[in-house]
């Protein structure tokens, strides 16, 4: 009985090796940043629907499914829905397209838009307080990003709306 060896499999012209539509440009032993030119056009996008609190997580050395998560929140259900539907509307243009996009996004308290090599989340601020995805990725280190003095919440609003329920 002669034992069967198979030969190494190749990527092929219809599998791509990365998840993104980005090739960054760094050696093989650099860290790869795909995705993070995106993740940052993907907050321009939500900072024009008046996204509030942005943070940019690097999470490359702590999860496999992407590289970098996006959070944002909104003052409304309606807005949670204009900034989720801002962002993928904009990135579609510039031709990229979400894998999925998931969660509640009929009652606006949460949306997620998977685009491979980022993650955006876009919450109802009560719903991201609640949640606290910035808690679970503690260790994830956070990119400098600018954020505009109207994208933040006073501190006595912050917790306001959590105790209103």
């Amino acid at each position: 009985m002669t034992k069967k060896t198979s030969a190494p499999k190749r990527a092929t012209a219809n599998a791509p090796e990365s998840r993104s539509r980005r090739t960054p440009e760094a050696s093989p032993s650099a860290p790869t940043t795909e995705g993070l030119e995106d993740a940052l056009r993907a907050l321009e996008l939500g900072l024009d629907k008046k996204g509030l609190e942005p943070v940019l997580l690097d999470v490359r050395q702590l999860c496999s499914f992407c590289n970098y998560q996006l959070v944002l929140s909104g003052r409304s259900d309606r807005q949670v829905d204009a900034i989720a539907d801002g962002i993928e509307a904009g990135l579609k243009q510039e031709g990229l397209r979400p894998i999925g996009a998931e969660a509640a996004r009929s009652s606006g308290q949460w949306a997620l838009l998977d685009y491979g090599d980022f993650v955006v989340h876009v919450f109802l601020h009560s719903a991201r307080e609640h949640y606290d995805l910035e808690g679970l990725w503690n260790d994830a280190p956070r990119i400098a990003i600018d954020v505009p003095p109207d994208a933040r919440i006073p501190l006595d609003e912050q917790y306001e709306s959590s105790l209103v329920s």
